[in-house]
């Protein structure tokens, strides 16, 4: 039996092998007046479904129409690095590579693991202005007001995007989360798409520079 429902669910949808077991259960439990031993078993398959990706040209218009300077710049940071959130949000001045100026350490990411990220020239420009607003002795992004002290407010990062995307136009399902996609693409086309992020950025830091 185990078998039979393992060669269906390889060959039919869900809604087949649901009615199937459904029958079964049912002719146990009227007809035979007994419990079906499969019936925990015979499970639906586990769907992992992926965010959507941003392409650069949208991650350009993004960044473009994000209004306040704290998010704008953190956009670039995340999607120009391809950090996660948490990522992006606990960064620090210290984990900027003093020598050689072209490495961010990640500290802590996933799994618990370090690792250095290469720096763009452009994401460093953008990000030594946005401290020169705050000039906070730790943090590279801290919050405001009472939470000054604190990374910028998780939520508030969140919704920030979701308002850009929607001013945007912007149809997809995005995660912040889902920057670190760009890590598992080929290096090739993750070459790619680092170099056409950052050429999209290059005018905005310039006028970051000039402001």
């Amino acid at each position: 039996m185990k078998q039979y429902f393992d060669a269906l669910i390889q060959s039919h949808s869900w809604n087949t092998v649901k009615l199937d077991r459904n029958g079964l259960q049912f002719f146990y439990r009227y007809t035979l007046d007994k419990q079906w031993q499969w019936l925990n078993i015979v499970k639906p398959p586990q769907v992992k479904r992926l965010p959507d990706i941003l392409t650069p040209q949208e991650i350009g218009s993004v960044i473009s129409a994000t209004k306040k300077q704290r998010y704008q710049v953190f956009f670039l940071t995340l999607y120009s690095m391809g950090l996660r959130l948490s990522e992006g949000l606990n960064l620090t001045i210290f984990d900027i590579d003093r020598q050689m100026m072209m490495k961010m350490h990640i500290r802590n990411g996933k799994g618990g693991k370090d690792r250095y990220v290469p720096l763009p020239s452009r994401t460093l420009l953008a990000l030594r202005r946005h401290w020169l607003t705050h000039h906070h002795p730790q943090l590279i992004s801290p919050g405001l007001g009472n939470g000054k002290d604190t990374p910028m407010d998780k939520g508030g990062v969140q919704k920030a995007l979701k308002q850009v995307i929607r001013d945007c136009h912007i149809n997809k399902n995005i995660s912040l989360n889902s920057t670190a996609r760009y890590a598992h693409l080929t290096p090739a086309k993750q070459h790619c798409n680092t170099a056409a992020i950052n050429q999209l950025a290059d005018a905005l830091s310039l006028q970051w520079r000039l402001s």
